[in-house]
């Protein structure tokens, strides 16, 4: 039975960071780790919230937090994505990246209240209204989305989210505040993000 109505929340913080030389999720954007402070704001607007993570971070993850261990049967986002998929295949999944630092539950809550269940779109993403591509890393992923993204790499059509996305039926949000959407994947992002919390 699918449970239309419940939206699990992950934060995906099992990537390797190679462009910015250091785990983003333990980066500190507001006096915590990223990935416990996007693991808390998902909490306060999800019915449940998970942490993904490689294997090796388990003993780095303190007992308080839920975690999906990557099943690494898949590449990329795709990885940790499906290998919570398969843990509740039934339930609408609520997805954000560590890059995300300038995200707020204000913003969460504003897509949340755009996913539109009488549609039934497969995914609802926010998106840049410059640049009208969803952003699978900030997104709520209906189940179906996910089943037939299993499918769709098993057909041999790459490895990338957004293209899947693409090609599919989605619901395009753009934030009131653009600036959520930054990502933070090098230094360089890393100190313009902190110079854009520090006025805001």
């Amino acid at each position: 039975m699918i449970l239309k109505d419940k939206i699990y929340g992950l934060v995906l913080s099992g990537g390797k960071s190679t462009r910015m030389g250091q785990d983003k999720g333990l980066l500190s954007y507001h006096g915590i780790p990223q990935r416990e402070y996007l693991y808390e704001m998902l909490s306060s607007v999800c019915d449940k919230t998970f942490m993904s993570i490689r294997k090796e971070q388990t003993s780095e993850i303190s007992t308080g937090f839920n975690v999906i261990i990557d099943k690494d049967e898949y590449k990329g986002p795709y990885n940790g994505l499906l290998s919570a998929y398969k843990e509740h295949p039934d339930v609408a999944w609520l997805v954000l990246a560590c890059d995300l630092p300038l995200m707020n539950v204000t913003s969460l809550k504003e897509l949340i209240a755009s996913r539109n269940t009488k549609r039934n779109p497969l995914s609802t993403a926010f998106a840049l209204k410059e640049n009208p591509l969803p952003e699978p890393l900030c997104a709520i992923w209906e189940p179906e989305a996910l089943k037939q993204s299993v499918t769709y790499l098993e057909a041999g059509n790459g490895s990338c989210p957004r293209k899947y996305l693409i090609n599919s039926d989605v619901e395009l949000v753009f934030p009131t505040n653009e600036h959520v959407l930054l990502n933070a994947n090098s230094v360089e992002d890393y100190e313009k993000a902190l110079e854009k919390i520090a006025v805001s």
